[in-house]
């Protein structure tokens, strides 16, 4: 009663205070309790003080008067007033759960309080759930347990549902649910749900889960846990038994698998036949795992060629399932190659390759050389004007195109046989006496020739592009220059014989000699034409012819100068000192000059 005079007597006066009707915070944040109060005419208040209730009476926790604030014995250290005259609680826990009660006294006005319930929360951890590892028969006649959710450490104690597929599930005939609620030390709770209830074949794909519905600061709040598959056991309705890779494409030479599968969970037991003679079956369970359901072939041929069969046996009712599939191995086989005429060829002559070969399938055909080029399609193959050049070994290869890697080849040899043909000799050979020298001799036969020398030295036989070639090493002589070598090459059908003719080549004279006698004469006949230019300007050379001219001038002086210019080369001056017209003057005119060189 005294609460509520006080009260009204507050009312009266006109004195209002006001805090929160209540408060929700997490465990261990910060609480703060504002307290706000209204004095008529604007007056100060006599005191203000925070405390609670503990089973209907008050438990002081601070006094303010003025600007003192008197904290009472016991209260606890997490607890604080601030400059505004908040309350502030640090670190709350579950056990600051209670009503707290601001009191303001403000004189004559009176005391007026106001009280606020703080609700201390905690989220609970994610929940954690465990699909049931055993694995559930869908011929169980009762409900078995499919999951359990566990969340963990929440407060106030949160609720728990089961969802399949997105749907909530509620509790029915069918399905269970059971629900328990545990306080721990701390005052938190952990909640455990599970869940019951029958299975079908088709929920080998249904995903359950469970969501943990909690308050946070006021409103509804949901985390939902991961998403779990049960196994489920249910018998076999079909089999399924196919040949991999598909039976159209299987060759011989392949490994095949043939893949028996069933709908049913656990697999069930497999065993494979094969049909034989007068619809016998044989039984291939030493070729396969009776429990993972493959037969596998390895190497097929022709003969694995059938009706192959995979017989199911579920051990729970011991059902039996079959089915069967036929298959069918691709293959080429007697590939012939006939040549027409027959050996033994010889130059010259034409020849006709057929090829010929057994399948299921349409075929065709490749003739290649030697050297793995493809020369011709078809199954026939004409050679004309045949040659030891064109003599080799040409493959006939037959191919499935409606298979692909399905193919065989044939060999077949084409020679020309015949006695050897000489296709290359050193000749003639320029050398020089006691020279060391190389003699070729090259030639080409089937079968394989031998080459002899009719003279003797060092030899060295090669083989080149299927020619037979041999290289004699010797010094050459008076005699060889004289004879020559001859070359002969033989086989069993003939001899062919080339003779090598050996020159002897003249030592050249000195090119440097040579060089120096052109470069000496050159300069000479420079010289010599650069004095008579100079004279015929000065007009001191007269057009005379006679053998002996004496150039002067009126009168002869006495300390005149003859120069005597005599040629050894008469042919040499003879093509130098031509007349201005261009004559060539007699060589006696030619063998004596005398130039007065007095003026």
């Amino acid at each position: 009663w005294s609460c509520c005079l006080l009260f009204c007597c507050a009312a009266a006066s006109g004195l209002e205070v006001s805090t929160p009707a209540v408060l929700e915070v997490e465990s261990e944040g910060t609480a703060r309790i504002e307290c706000n109060f209204h004095i008529p005419n604007n007056d100060t208040f006599s005191y203000i003080t925070w405390s609670y209730m503990d089973r209907g009476s008050f438990v002081r926790l601070f006094h303010i008067v003025g600007s003192e604030v008197q904290q009472q014995e016991g209260t606890d250290p997490r607890m604080s007033v601030g400059e505004d005259w908040a309350l502030s609680i640090s670190r709350v826990t579950l056990q600051d759960a209670k009503t707290f009660v601001c009191q303001v006294g403000a004189g004559s006005h009176g005391v007026g309080e106001d009280r606020t319930e703080l609700r201390v929360y905690k989220v609970p951890e994610d929940p954690e759930i465990t699909a049931n590892p055993a694995g559930i028969s869908v011929q169980s006649s009762e409900s078995s347990q499919i999951a359990r959710c566990v969340s963990r450490n929440g407060f106030p104690a949160p609720n728990i549902t089961w969802h399949k597929n997105g749907e909530q599930l509620e509790e029915n005939g069918k399905v269970k649910i059971s629900l328990t609620r545990t306080r721990e030390s701390s005052g938190l709770y952990t909640v455990t749900s599970t869940l019951f209830t029958p299975v079908t074949r088709q929920d080998r794909s249904s995903l359950y889960y469970c969501t943990v519905h909690y308050r946070q600061q006021g409103r509804a709040r949901a985390t939902e846990s991961q998403k779990v598959n049960i196994t489920v056991f249910y018998p076999a309705e079909h089999v399924k038994l196919q040949v991999m890779p598909s039976s159209a494409l299987v060759k011989e030479g392949d490994d095949v698998k043939l893949v028996c599968e069933a709908d049913g969970n656990p697999a069930p037991v497999f065993t494979f036949y094969k049909r034989g003679l007068e619809d016998s079956w044989q039984d291939l369970s030493f070729l396969s795992d009776t429990s993972s359901g493959v037969l596998n072939l390895h190497d097929v041929n022709k003969s694995s060629s059938g009706l192959y069969k995979c017989q199911t046996l579920d051990l729970d009712d011991m059902r039996q399932l079959e089915k069967d599939v036929e298959l069918v191995v691709n293959y080429i086989e007697g590939v012939q190659v006939r040549m027409e005429p027959p050996s033994p060829l010889r130059e010259g002559d034409s020849v006709r390759l057929s090829c010929n070969a057994h399948s299921p399938v349409a075929l065709d055909y490749q003739w290649r050389d030697a050297k793995g080029k493809k020369v011709a399609d078809g199954n026939q193959l004409f050679l004309k004007n045949l040659t030891f050049e064109t003599s080799s070994n040409f493959s006939c290869r037959v191919l499935a195109p409606s298979v692909p890697g399905l193919e065989q080849s044939k060999q077949v040899a084409v020679a020309v046989q015949g006695k050897p043909r000489i296709v290359a000799v050193s000749s003639p050979l320029y050398v020089r006496q006691d020279e060391v020298v190389n003699l070729t001799c090259k030639a080409i036969a089937h079968p394989r020739p031998s080459v002899r020398w009719s003279i003797n030295g060092t030899t060295h036989e090669y083989t080149e592009n299927k020619h037979v070639g041999s290289n004699l090493t010797v010094r050459v002589s008076h005699d060889l220059l004289r004879v020559g070598a001859m070359c002969r090459v033989s086989n069993e059908l003939g001899v062919s014989e080339e003779h090598i003719q050996l020159l002897a080549q003249k030592s050249p004279e000195s090119k440097g000699v040579i060089i120096v006698a052109i470069i000496v004469c050159i300069l000479v006949v420079a010289v010599l034409g650069s004095v008579i230019y100079f004279l015929h300007k000065k007009g001191k050379i007269p057009c005379g012819r006679a053998g002996k001219q004496d150039i002067t001038k009126p009168e002869a002086r006495k300390d005149k100068i003859v120069v005597e210019v005599k040629s050894d080369k008469l042919s040499e001056e003879a093509g130098l000192l031509q007349g201005a017209n261009g004559d060539k003057r007699p060589a006696a005119d030619q063998s004596e000059k005398y130039i007065d060189l007095r003026n």
